[in-house]
């Protein structure tokens, strides 16, 4: 589902705001389900937190475990990246529309198809709907797959997290990283610099725990560098302002020259 409005100027901040998102005929937002704050603030909801928790640490792979403890943990990092987008042009679009990365929302199939010709295409010409398409034929992703928000009272908050979920294989797309272990961790830490997120870090460090001693090297002596490097070189919130359904055709090294990323370090 995907609210579209032709003809309309970006509104100010100050109306942005204050706009919240039509709800579907049960009640219920498309990106997550309304809250009162005493509810966010509940003695089950610290249950449900320290349940997460626990499991998050024992088992990092457990991305249901993890997504409960980002919802629950990261109301001021989330209000940052709020405002954050609410202060740039296309930040502010992407809250007015709301885009929805989904197989009905996005050309799926015509993405899958551009990618089979991403070899024969000269590097510097290569879109980043290609490779984007190239990495989910790859690792047979399904965009659908991203749970719903569940524990965000806020609306806009709630559309902040799901879009910041919903973008991680951009993230990939644009970072080069492959979704191993290892490369998930190199993009933790970059995410966590761009969004401040407690989810990044709790991800970034118990999930280092897993590790191997060659593997940790590669995390701190190449990962974990690259990444703060690539940060400097951002604004804060930068990979969040971006309206990916709109750079299918731009070339992957134009998209990442304006927001200032180099590929991460190749493994040998």
């Amino acid at each position: 589902m995907r609210l579209t409005i032709h003809n309309v100027k970006i509104p100010s901040r100050r109306a942005l705001g204050q706009r919240t998102r039509p709800f579907a005929s049960d009640g219920i937002p498309f990106y997550g389900c309304p809250r009162s704050q005493s509810q966010t603030q509940s003695p089950s909801n610290m249950i449900t937190l320290v349940q997460n928790a626990m499991a998050a640490v024992l088992d990092p792979t457990r991305a249901d475990a993890v997504a409960v403890v980002g919802e629950l943990t990261g109301h001021l990092a989330l209000q940052k990246l709020h405002d954050v987008m609410l202060n740039d042009k296309q930040g502010r679009l992407i809250m007015l529309e709301r885009p929805i990365v989904s197989k009905e929302n996005i050309p799926y199939e015509r993405l899958l198809q551009s990618s089979e010709s991403i070899h024969a295409t000269p590097s510097d010409r290569i879109t980043f709907g290609q490779a984007y398409g190239g990495f989910l034929h790859k690792h047979g992703f399904d965009p659908d797959d991203r749970d719903e928000i569940k524990h965000i009272c806020d609306p806009n908050l709630a559309y902040v997290m799901l879009r910041y979920r919903q973008s991680h294989d951009f993230f990939h797309t644009l970072t080069n990283l492959p979704p191993t272990v290892l490369g998930e961790l190199g993009l933790k830490w970059l995410e966590l610099f761009q969004t401040g997120l407690p989810l990044a870090a709790l991800s970034g460090t118990v999930g280092s725990l897993r590790l191997d001693a060659q593997q940790h090297s590669i995390l701190w002596k190449l990962y974990l560098p690259w990444a703060k490097r690539v940060s400097q070189q951002m604004e804060f919130g930068a990979l969040m302002t971006v309206y990916y359904e709109r750079e299918w055709e731009t070339p992957l090294v134009d998209l990442r020259k304006r927001l200032g990323i180099e590929p991460a370090p190749k493994i040998k």
